[in-house]
C-alpha cells in the first residue's frame, strides 16, 4: 500500500515506470504472464484497481462516470511517485490507458482491446456476459474447482474471454474467478461506463492491439479506434481473446515493449 491511496500492487524489475491496468472484474495477476519479460527493461507496477483484487474501495466513493474513474487512477499515480510513466491496459484498462494518454499523463499508452469503441448494445452485451461471469462464480467452491479442474470445463467457463483458456491453470483461474466475485466496484465501475465513447487525441506514443478472437469487445471494433486514432499504432493479436496476456504473452509483452521504446517498435 502507498500514500493517501491505498492500493494493492505487484512490483518487478528496474528501468522506466510501467503501470499494468486491468479490466473490470479482474486483478493485477492478469498479468502475470508478461511481467518478468517486461520487467527486464522496466519498474513495473501492476496494480489491483481501486475496489478490484486486494484494493479497497477509493475512501471519495464509487465512481460516477468514467472521467471520475480516470481521475481515481491519476491520483492513484500520483500517490505511488510515478511521474509520467508508461501505461499498458487492458479493456476497461486500455480505456483508462489512453484517457492518462490524452490527458498527457504518461509517456506512452498501450491499449490492448480497450473499451469506448463499441456501440451502446456491444456494451450492454459485453457488461451482461461479464456479469453472467460473475454470478456462475458464486457456485460452491467444490463444483467451481471441479469445473475450472478439467480442460472442457474450463473452456466453458473462460471461451468467452481467453481464446486458449487451457493455458490458465486451476489455481490462477479460481484466483481470477474469487476476484470477479468479490469486486465491491464491479457494478458501479459498470454504470460509471455506460455511454463512454473514447474521443482524445493523445500526442504520446500510443498504440492500440486487438486480439482477433476476442468474444467481449469483438475485433471488428478495432476497426473504430482505427479511425478515432489515425496517429496511434494499430496492431492485430492473431489468434488472441479479450484478455491476450494469457494467450499470447510473448506477443503482448514484445507490443508493449515496442510502445513504450525499450524494443524496436
Amino acid at each position: 500500500m502507498s500514500g493517501p491511496v491505498r492500493v494493492a500492487f505487484e512490483r518487478r524489475g528496474s528501468g522506466p515506470p510501467l503501470v499494468l491496468l486491468h479490466g473490470i472484474g479482474h486483478h493485477w495477476a492478469a498479468w502475470s504472464p508478461v511481467l518478468d519479460r517486461l520487467a527486464e527493461a522496466h519498474d513495473v507496477l501492476a496494480v489491483d484497481l481501486p475496489g478490484f483484487g486486494r484494493s479497497p474501495l477509493p475512501a471519495a466513493g464509487l465512481p460516477a462516470d468514467m472521467p471520475a474513474v480516470v481521475r481515481g487512477v491519476a491520483e492513484l499515480l500520483t500517490a505511488l511517485g510515478l511521474d509520467r510513466p508508461h501505461v499498458a491496459g487492458n479493456s476497461l484498462g486500455g480505456a483508462i490507458a489512453l484517457e492518462l494518454a490524452a490527458a498527457d499523463l504518461v509517456a506512452s499508452a498501450t491499449a490492448l482491446s480497450p473499451a469506448g469503441f463499441c456501440t451502446a448494445v456491444e456494451l450492454r452485451r459485453a457488461v451482461t456476459v461479464l456479469s453472467l461471469h460473475r454470478s456462475a462464480t458464486r457456485l460452491p467452491a467444490p463444483v467451481l474447482r471441479a469445473l475450472l479442474a478439467s480442460a472442457p470445463g474450463r473452456t466453458l467457463a473462460l471461451g468467452m474471454i481467453l481464446a486458449r483458456p487451457d493455458r490458465l491453470t486451476v489455481e490462477a483461474a479460481l484466483a481470477d474467478a474469487r476476484a470477479l466475485r468479490d469486486a465491491p466496484a464491479f457494478r458501479a465501475v459498470a454504470r460509471a461506463g455506460r455511454g463512454y465513447a473514447f474521443v482524445g487525441a493523445p500526442t504520446v506514443p500510443v498504440t492500440v492491439a486487438w486480439g482477433t478472437r476476442d468474444r467481449i469487445l469483438p475485433y471488428r471494433q478495432a476497426a473504430l479506434a482505427r479511425s478515432r486514432l489515425p496517429a496511434a499504432r494499430h496492431l492485430d493479436l492473431t489468434g488472441c481473446g479479450h484478455v491476450p496476456m494469457h494467450d499470447d504473452p510473448e506477443l503482448v509483452a514484445s507490443v508493449i515493449l515496442g510502445t513504450t521504446g525499450a524494443v524496436a517498435g
